[in-house]
């Protein structure tokens, strides 16, 4: 189990310029994007027992490369002296990751945070629409990026999602606003909505734990 001291370890100037940054990106961003698919083709696919058995020696050799040099633990926040802050792992933003849809958030200037995205086939729940977890997701990340960028981040204290109707797959609209802060609780309140309005709503209250706070002290850097 995790303890707050592991979690603060994970926070990491590792020192890399922009152009490493830059360059990682390049190298990193497509491998994910071609998992995604894999995902959706994992699902959609008709191939008989000697095209999967070919694709699987496939995905076997790719398996053995891949671990020849890895990290052994979690991606965690990283960042450079130039305030990059990198979440790659995280599971509905992350760069690197094939899970995450990915979301990309754009920031106005009256403080609404927002982004279009796609749900594909491997994001269902009930037949044809969005699993109500993974609205969830999309929403706690939403609410809690929202407190950050309006600095003040935490960790999610509570989230209240009520859906309004079915969430199709596809492409979709997402936004949110800070509402207020309370010492260390941030208070955000935003939507998923789809072609026939708003899906999902939801009110999230984000904590910044000590650690965190001490974090931002220490780095200069939100957590």
């Amino acid at each position: 189990m995790m303890d707050s001291l592991d979690a603060y370890r994970l926070y990491v100037n590792d020192g890399l310029s922009d152009k490493e940054i830059a360059a990682q990106t390049a190298r990193y961003q497509p491998l994910a994007q071609d998992l995604r698919e894999l995902i959706v083709l994992s699902i959609q696919s008709r191939g008989n027992d000697d095209e999967i058995l070919e694709a699987r020696n496939h995905l076997a050799a790719a398996k053995t490369i891949l671990e020849r040099d890895r990290d052994p633990g979690p991606y965690g926040t990283r960042f450079n002296d130039s305030g990059s802050f990198r979440t790659w792992g995280n599971a509905a933003m992350g760069l690197r990751n094939p899970i995450a849809p990915p979301l990309e958030f754009q920031v106005d200037d009256d403080g609404r945070v927002w982004s279009d995205f796609h749900l594909h086939a491997g994001y269902e729940g009930p037949a044809g629409f969005a699993h109500g977890g993974v609205s969830a997701l999309v929403l706690d990340q939403l609410l809690g990026d929202t407190a950050r960028f309006s600095g003040a981040p935490g960790m999610t204290g509570t989230l209240t999602v009520k859906y309004r109707r079915p969430t199709p797959l596809g492409d979709l609209h997402c936004e949110a606003r800070l509402d207020r802060i309370e010492g260390s609780k941030a208070f955000a309140t935003g939507f998923i909505s789809g072609p026939d309005g708003v899906c999902v709503e939801a009110e999230g209250i984000f904590i910044a734990p000590k650690w965190m706070r001490e974090q931002r002290e220490h780095t200069g850097v939100q957590a």
